[in-house]
């Protein structure tokens, strides 16, 4: 396990949700596996009025909620490196206190869990106070904007202040092991690398579902959508990983200079290879419009895409992505399908069959191949698809080290590590690809598809495939 370097980490928002759910656990976890050296420090930053002790209940009470960690030594032991201030993002109230806290630690980190519209008066204030060094990051989560104009804007207000060396724009996907697999899988194992190519790939499928709603999150959901909210994004970043060109070296600027290139070989994707949907009330559960309490919304919940890459690897061959709130099942996953072989010795009768890998980033994280094999039995050649299915729980074991993806790109932040983290033109030429597609509905005025919670989306997505003569994989029922 690589070394860290001790640190102090202050946590803007520190009382939110972000940080209870994921931000404190995940720090937990590495503190239990040796990850968080003395005198390191974790500082909680909040409006909330508390004392350090009233936050250190505050944490233990989301410790034992969100990673089951009961009261005992470990847990204590991690309280002793955990501090707090109230503090003012849109005042000086507490700036002062917050750099008497901080140490003479020459890593430090600031997460910046709160709204966008605070990143301009945190960074301003962190200067003021001098509370950031050569060897300062901060760390900001999406929304990186909400098009390509904001997005800038938001970027130059970040690098006024800090080098794009220190900024580290979140995208917890990219943390999930599976995802790093999916590069190990690639660039890894020469009986892939081969074929990864139109020659050779037929189509490649996207699919991220849920079953949730947008309980919780309705205003913001209202205002961005699933294409804002999860195409621009994650399933951007996972197509970057999917078709990028081997970087010349595993290194964080090698990595970002081949995924903006897959990016910016997007190709403009027409009206009729999109389908937006919205769910509807099932099974006693609300639809979109009760949820977010708009009779007449017209924001997606669903979306579903064909797009292509004007490059010589991916020429002619599709990717569809998907994503859905409402939908059948919690399954997010990557398929690439194979082409079939140019000619069967086997006759019509044995049916057609291909290739597949399914690399699965949740449930169940894993890997499957399908190839194709005789069916048993007397009576001629039948031929049927299995799997070489590698789950990671089954094939690493019970004591396995996978950590949580916030876990990793903590620590990312803390060695300095960019790799798993978008840069300003990554993020730009993202929302510059989005932005025309968004644009198109307005000006069209599109409604949502409508389709019932715990279904597969709308009917026009299947419709999307079978144009095309393929079939959706995943979702599974």
């Amino acid at each position: 396990m690589a070394e860290i370097e001790a640190f102090d980490l202050v946590v803007f928002g520190g009382t939110g949700d972000l940080a209870r759910r994921k931000i404190l656990p995940a720090l937990f976890k590495r503190f239990c596996a040796g990850q968080m050296p003395s005198p390191s420090r974790l500082i909680g930053a909040a409006r909330s009025k508390m004392s350090a002790a009233e936050y250190c209940d505050f944490v233990r009470a989301a410790l034992r909620e969100f990673c089951d960690a009961a009261d005992g030594r470990e847990v204590d032991q991690f309280l002793e490196h955990i501090d707090y201030v109230t503090l003012d993002a849109m005042g000086d109230q507490g700036w002062q206190k917050l750099a008497d806290k901080i140490g003479t630690q020459t890593v430090r980190a600031f997460y910046f869990s709160v709204g966008p519209s605070l990143f301009k008066e945190l960074a301003e204030r962190l200067h003021k106070w001098e509370l950031v060094g050569p060897d300062s990051r901060i760390v900001v989560e999406k929304p990186f904007g909400r098009d390509l104009e904001t997005a800038r804007a938001l970027n130059r207000v970040l690098c006024s202040h800090f080098d794009e060396s220190q900024i580290y724009r979140i995208d917890h996907y990219l943390g999930k092991e599976t995802v790093q697999n999916l590069m190990a899988v690639r660039f890894g194992n020469m009986l892939f690398e081969p074929l990864w190519n139109a020659q050779y790939i037929d189509h490649i499928q996207i699919t991220v579902a849920e079953t949730v709603g947008v309980h919780g999150r309705e205003a913001y959901y209202e205002r961005a959508g699933a294409m804002r909210d999860m195409v621009q994004n994650h399933l951007m970043q996972l197509l970057c990983l999917i078709a990028m060109e081997p970087p010349a070296k595993f290194e964080p600027d090698a990595v970002r200079d081949e995924k903006l290139k897959v990016i910016r070989a997007l190709d403009t994707v027409e009206p009729h290879h999109i389908v937006r949907g919205q769910y509807t009330q099932a099974d006693n559960v609300p639809g979109y419009r009760e949820d977010v309490g708009n009779p007449r919304s017209t924001t997606e919940s669903f979306v579903a895409l064909r797009c292509q890459l004007s490059n010589w690897r991916w020429a002619g061959t599709p990717f569809y992505l998907r994503t859905g709130k409402r939908l059948k099942s919690r399954d997010s996953q990557i398929t690439v399908v194979f082409k079939d072989a140019p000619h069967s010795i086997f006759g019509p009768e044995a049916g057609r069959h291909n290739n597949e890998l399914t690399i699965q980033l949740q449930p169940n994280e894993g890997i499957t191949l399908d190839v194709t094999i005789k069916e048993p039995g007397q009576g001629g050649m039948r031929l049927m698809d299995v799997p070489l299915d590698m789950s990671f729980a089954e094939a690493l074991g019970p004591d396995a080290d996978a950590p949580d993806a916030y876990e990793r790109l903590i620590m990312d932040v803390i060695r300095g590590n960019q790799t798993l983290f978008m840069r300003d033109d990554e993020v730009e030429a993202a929302w510059a690809w989005t932005d025309p597609i968004i644009k198109g509905w307005q000006a069209r005025g599109d409604v949502p598809k409508p389709y019932d919670a715990f279904d597969f989306g709308p009917d026009m997505a299947a419709q999307l495939m079978r144009r095309d003569g393929r079939e959706w994989r995943g979702i599974k029922a």
